[in-house]
């Protein structure tokens, strides 16, 4: 009786000593809501959203991020209403297209990170006296017809007194993302529309120059956004908001640190 006795004891101390640290390990691990995030493109154009994803921020507000990089709107897109992603990271354009389309549960613009094109022209010589007029009669390496980088441009060639069609000519049979190194291998085109880092490594390469930043000469306009599903906005608003404080996180470090940092 007196070993029964002993050993009940010692069963209940090992029980009793390991329901905090159960309860403990419970109360730290809080599930985290998994987010599938797909990006149009990988740039340091997007810091605010990598330096929500590195100091924890999207962790803090209950959110596991999956990223993924689409490589374009219309794949990011595609991803978005197929339901591979929860959250798409694109141009502003591509919710319209979808909604114009007729899709039944069509995608909403919830969040914005940018407002200028972060883009830049790039020429085969440095000139410091560019002008948008010493386009004409030239070709440049443009974007995907339709995409938010390709219509700023025009949109800016148009402020510049420029017809698209008419006074240049704007390559568009290059895949987004290869345009820097066709720019490279061949002198068909004079001039290239860049993001970085691809306009920094022509620079130091020798093989282009910066001329014009893009989003100074367009002004203010809704570059990209997060955007979801109708469907999925509805049943998960908390998530939204979440999302949406997460990336707030990250624009307010970037505002207040240096670009070293």
């Amino acid at each position: 009786m007196k070993r029964f006795y002993k050993k009940g004891i010692s069963l209940f101390l090992i029980l009793l000593m390991s329901f905090p640290l159960c309860a403990c390990k419970s109360d730290d691990s809080k599930a985290l809501t998994t987010v599938k995030l797909n990006e149009v493109a990988h740039s340091i154009f997007y810091a605010p959203m990598y330096v929500a994803i590195e100091k924890g921020y999207f962790e803090d507000e209950g959110i596991e991020l999956s990223l993924t990089t689409g490589f374009g709107a219309d794949k990011t897109m595609a991803a978005v209403v197929s339901g591979d992603a929860d959250v798409g990271f694109m141009g502003t354009e591509a919710s319209i297209y979808a909604y114009t389309e007729g899709a039944k549960d069509h995608v909403i613009n919830f969040a914005q990170l940018t407002q200028r094109a972060g883009n830049f022209l790039v020429a085969r010589e440095e000139m410091p006296d560019f002008d948008f007029s010493m386009l004409k009669g030239k070709t440049v390496l443009g974007g995907r017809a339709g995409g938010m980088p390709e219509m700023v441009f025009e949109y800016i060639l148009k402020k510049n007194g420029l017809d698209p069609k008419a006074d240049l000519t704007i390559d568009q049979s290059i895949d987004f993302g290869s345009t820097a190194a066709a720019f490279s291998g061949s002198d068909t085109a004079d001039f290239t529309v860049e993001f970085e880092p691809h306009a920094t490594a022509l620079e130091t390469k020798g093989d282009g120059y910066v001329v014009a930043s893009l989003g100074e000469a367009s002004g203010y306009v809704p570059y990209t956004a997060f955007s979801a599903r109708k469907s999925y906005i509805e049943e998960n608003p908390d998530v939204i908001q979440a999302f949406t404080n997460a990336l707030q996180m990250g624009m307010d470090y970037v505002n207040s640190h240096t670009p070293e940092e």
